[in-house]
């Protein structure tokens, strides 16, 4: 009879990835592949096995199509008529890296372990960023 291997603890690394002129659904993707943990041979679906990612420069990401003027963020607040729609071009004027975490929130599973996924994504606007500490590795994604 086969076991199956089970790794106790997996140490996560940091990435730092740039968002500049990157395709933002192609983007979001790949960072839901890395936090995820899908990209590490020791890849476990039920456990946390993916890395931290720090994306800079997320007000520089690129839409394709008429998305820009078309695609919408939509909430409800639970009242009459408190519908509330934002279009993405001025969500992407007023909070850049929100555009690219709903994104990336969409495309993580559902549930406990997708919100602690999505808890080790760090997004900033600009190019700087508060984790030099941390030693991220920059790496350079294969996305138009």
């Amino acid at each position: 009879m086969h076991k199956t291997y089970v790794p106790k603890e997996i140490e996560p690394k940091w990435v730092l990835v740039d968002a500049q002129g990157k395709t933002l659904g192609r983007l979001a993707s790949e960072i839901a592949k890395i936090l995820r943990g899908k990209h590490r041979p020791e890849y476990t679906p039920n456990m946390l096995s993916g890395d931290f990612v720090v994306v800079i420069n997320a007000e520089k990401v690129h839409l394709t199509g008429n998305k820009l003027q078309q695609k919408t963020y939509t909430r409800y607040s639970g009242y009459p008529s408190g519908l509330k729609r934002i279009p993405v071009a001025e969500m992407l004027k007023r909070h850049p890296e929100r555009v690219l975490q709903h994104a990336v929130k969409g495309m993580l599973p559902k549930g406990p372990l997708g919100r602690r996924m999505l808890k080790r994504l760090k997004i900033y606007a600009g190019a700087q960023h508060p984790h030099a500490a941390q030693k991220p590795e920059p790496i350079e994604l294969e996305v138009k």
